[in-house]
């Protein structure tokens, strides 16, 4: 049984969590073994960061109108766009991958991010404009969850497999078949069946004019911050298991699956965890331990071809992927609550256009550092020192709620 309210949310919010799912076992997949896969067909890692950069250009660019285009509309058509676009440029980008056609795989690249931000921005605006009061918070951690539901079971599809016959399950055909699967997102957004509320019930300025620009600037920079250091790691931490600690693509999906369950579980406890030691506490100190973490992991790479090493490695990963992952919600709630009801769609928006953004700036940064060849250990650590100005940020937003 889930803890909390998670049992009282609503059919049309679970749904759409369900078909959260579908795409982001897309997601999961590709972010677990398609770098590694580029590799095998010739591609540098540098290479491949450089083509990677292009799915969070096309986030970068159409978040914010897709932010002014939710306001006061109903956002279930977004859910349809994004159930056939994201499953269907992801078979061509294995295509193109295959074939080393490379304007293809940017062009795929590219209408990849265009499908999935439909989804990606719209979600949490939905939950907050369509849930039944005190079931809000449970439907964000649970919404944020997808991303680990869907990588514990693409992870151990992935692994399982390629167990059984490495030749038919190669990691193409695992891709193929997973992109394949995408496309039951369409039918759970089908079945959900509302009379949609084109605005928060309790907010009566959606007549209003403008955003309160001042406050979604405050709130944008721990984002900012965080967002960056991240994407200097989070895109190619499976060329650092394959090329620094020798993991091959199916056991890396393994090992990443079982991190994710880890990180799924530590969702279904935000709520409790909030409650008991409020936002001033809980995200710093989870974020502190998952920036620990991470410097752990860094200094494994002192440690190449060791067991030692590699078990470090592994122990440290499987720690930070829930510490760290515990904090969005709360911050997400933080930043909604900090910016207010009129600001929030446009905050959704930025924020995943900040984060696209930042993705595309620290990808073109990788690919510049590991073309000089700089270390894995040193990126890492350059992640954590943004990591740790970003966790001041967020305690500094945080008294300003107060």
């Amino acid at each position: 049984m889930l803890p909390g309210n998670f049992k009282n949310m609503d059919r049309h919010i679970v749904l759409l969590i369900l078909a959260e799912c579908c795409l982001q076992l897309i997601n999961a997949a590709f972010m677990m073994i398609l770098l590694i896969y580029m590799q095998k067909e010739g591609y540098a890692d540098y290479e491949a960061a450089y083509f990677t950069k292009f799915r969070f250009l096309s986030v970068l660019l159409f978040s914010i109108p897709i932010g002014y285009y939710i306001r006061g509309r109903k956002i279930k058509p977004l859910f349809y766009f994004a159930c056939i676009v994201v499953p269907l440029s992801s078979l061509v980008l294995l295509y193109a991958v295959h074939v080393h056609y490379d304007t293809l795989i940017m062009l795929s690249q590219f209408i990849w991010g265009m499908g999935f931000v439909g989804l990606q921005i719209a979600a949490v605006p939905f939950i907050l404009r369509n849930s039944s009061p005190g079931t809000m918070t449970e439907g964000i951690s649970l919404s944020h969850a997808t991303w680990s539901i869907a990588g514990v079971v693409s992870g151990i599809m992935i692994y399982g497999l390629h167990r059984m016959d490495p030749i038919a399950f190669n990691e193409r055909n695992l891709l193929v078949m997973l992109a394949l699967a995408g496309f039951a997102g369409l039918v759970f957004i089908r079945l959900i069946d509302i009379r949609e509320n084109l605005n928060d019930p309790e907010d009566n300025s959606i007549d209003e004019k403008g955003h309160d620009w001042d406050k979604i600037g405050i709130a944008s920079i721990p984002i900012i911050i965080i967002a960056t250091g991240a994407g200097l790691t989070i895109p190619f931490i499976s060329l650092f298991f394959y090329n620094i600690h020798g993991i091959d693509s199916h056991s890396f999906s393994l090992i990443a699956s079982l991190a994710l369950s880890l990180v799924f579980f530590s969702a279904l406890m935000v709520p409790q965890i909030k409650n008991k030691l409020g936002f001033r506490i809980a995200v710093p100190l989870t974020q502190s331990l998952a920036i620990i973490s991470l410097v752990a992991l860094a200094y494994t790479e002192n440690y190449k071809g060791t067991s030692a090493g590699l078990f470090a490695a592994l122990g440290f990963y499987a720690l930070r992927q829930p510490l760290m992952n515990m904090a969005t919600p709360m911050t997400t709630e933080v930043t909604m609550k900090y910016v207010g009801k009129r600001n929030q769609e446009m905050m959704s928006a930025l924020t995943a256009s900040i984060w696209s953004g930042s993705w595309f700036i620290s990808a073109y940064l990788f690919e510049i550092m590991r073309e000089m060849e700089v270390s894995y250990m040193n990126i890492f650590l350059i992640t954590a020192a943004l990591y740790s100005v970003g966790v001041i940020a967020y305690m500094l937003l945080m008294r300003k709620i107060e």
